[in-house]
């Protein structure tokens, strides 16, 4: 870009879209630059916003080529800021790994199954129809998925959970009523 780009030629050729383009040929690359060794998490995009900024206001412009050079790597710092900021606010998202879940948290069955006795257990499952005690005996006792009781009953996995939940319904509505005639 030459030294001869006065003030007066910028406010006249604010509106041309050859100036717009040398300006952006001349600095694009020095504002990446200076993004990336920033540590903007999306240099190129922010790069975009920075001429995306500079461009409408280059009338307005003063100090030659310095003043020109000094504006855009104002909006370039005013972007990093921001983008920093932003990188604050925001929590870090870490890939969940479930080997290196320590959790010991119990689920509801196998508390339920450590309370009650396995005669207990039998006795509740004997009421129900072969198929939803077959489902409920294979997740709650056997631990398996929707998707491997699915395989070992030759099932769709839609099937087995509405197996499932037809049971859990009629199990809740049995002990409801033995709740409602238990003295």
């Amino acid at each position: 870009m030459t030294d001869a780009l006065t003030d007066d030629v910028l406010r006249a050729r604010a509106r041309d879209p050859e100036l717009f383009n040398t300006v952006y040929r001349t600095y694009a690359a020095q504002v990446l630059g200076y993004l990336t060794a920033r540590g903007v998490e999306d240099p190129e995009a922010v790069m975009q916003e920075v001429f995306l900024a500079v461009l409408p206001r280059l009338g307005t412009v003063t100090g030659g080529v310095a003043g020109l050079r000094t504006f855009v790597f104002s909006v370039a710092h005013a972007r990093m800021v921001d983008d920093h900021r932003r990188q604050r606010r925001r929590p870090i998202e870490l890939p969940f790994e479930p080997d290196l879940d320590r959790r010991e948290d119990t689920s509801a069955e196998t508390e339920v199954l450590q309370k009650i006795s396995p005669q207990e257990v039998l006795d509740l499952l004997s009421g129900l129809p072969d198929e939803q005690r077959e489902v409920l005996s294979l997740r709650l006792v056997g631990g398996l998925t929707v998707e491997q009781v699915a395989d070992v009953m030759g099932k769709t996995a839609g099937s087995v959970k509405q197996l499932q939940r037809r049971a859990l319904v009629k199990l809740r509505e049995e002990s409801a009523v033995k709740e409602y005639v238990v003295p």
